[in-house]
């Protein structure tokens, strides 16, 4: 089974720094281009819209970095991660486009890329269940929101859908540009997402415990697929 990897984590300090300040400063330059293409037109809204925009966009490359070093998110996989416990409920998340650049090989189609998508999920998910497997866990809510994942096959894992609360609503809504260009990437085409189809899961860990077999099964599955697709598209190259 061929191992994903995060290669922005493979770098070094430095390495790490100088990708977050070309992302900052081609940022900012574009910006000062747009807030002086405003200043011309008299329409400073504008400029607002758009630093905005480059904001929600950017954001990732430093959010969730910072967030791992100070141990408020974790990774069970290159494209899961996940929050502390609060309240009997662990909130889980897919990788944002910050991960997806760094982990999914541009030569994947789109069926290739949402194939390992998924499968990060699934060796995510087996292996917190794995850190949670004793009996005072059983209980502990697994919950998160997804526009990868449809419903017929998160039932099949064992999540059950559940009512998107306001506040995450409205947050789609403000990173809806994010979502377009994060969409767009694991499709390997251009795509808007629905926000009708972005859905929220959750599940028990006791339940989940249950599917563990078929999780394995489903994991191993499109990683065995994957596989076949890269052994067949070398062999076209050749």
């Amino acid at each position: 089974m061929t191992e994903i990897k995060h290669t922005f984590y493979l770098k070094s300090k430095k390495e790490q720094n100088h990708i977050q300040l070309m992302i900052s400063s081609v940022a900012t330059a574009v910006n000062i281009g747009v807030l002086l293409v405003s200043y011309l037109l008299g329409f400073y809204l504008l400029s607002i819209f758009f630093i905005a925009l480059t904001l929600t966009v950017i954001a990732p490359f430093f959010d969730t970095p910072s967030l791992v070093r100070n141990g408020k998110l974790f990774y069970y996989s290159p494209l899961f991660l996940a929050e502390n416990e609060k309240r009997g409920v662990i909130t889980v998340h897919g990788g944002t486009l910050f991960d997806y650049v760094f982990v999914i090989n541009r030569k994947l189609n789109g069926k290739q890329r949402t194939r390992l998508i998924i499968r990060s999920y699934l060796d995510g998910l087996l292996q917190l269940l794995e850190e949670h497997r004793e009996e005072n866990s059983k209980d502990i809510k697994i919950k998160g929101t997804s526009y990868v994942l449809n419903e017929r096959t998160a039932s099949k894992i064992g999540l059950k859908r559940t009512r998107t609360s306001f506040s995450q609503a409205l947050l789609l809504i403000f990173n809806y540009v994010h979502l377009i260009i994060s969409y767009s990437f694991s499709k390997a085409r251009l795509s808007f997402p629905s926000l009708a189809n972005i859905n929220t899961y959750e599940a028990e860990i006791g339940e989940l415990q249950t599917r563990k077999a078929y999780l394995i099964k489903l994991r191993d599955s499109l990683a065995s697929a994957s596989n076949s697709s890269s052994s067949m598209s070398n062999a076209g190259r050749g």
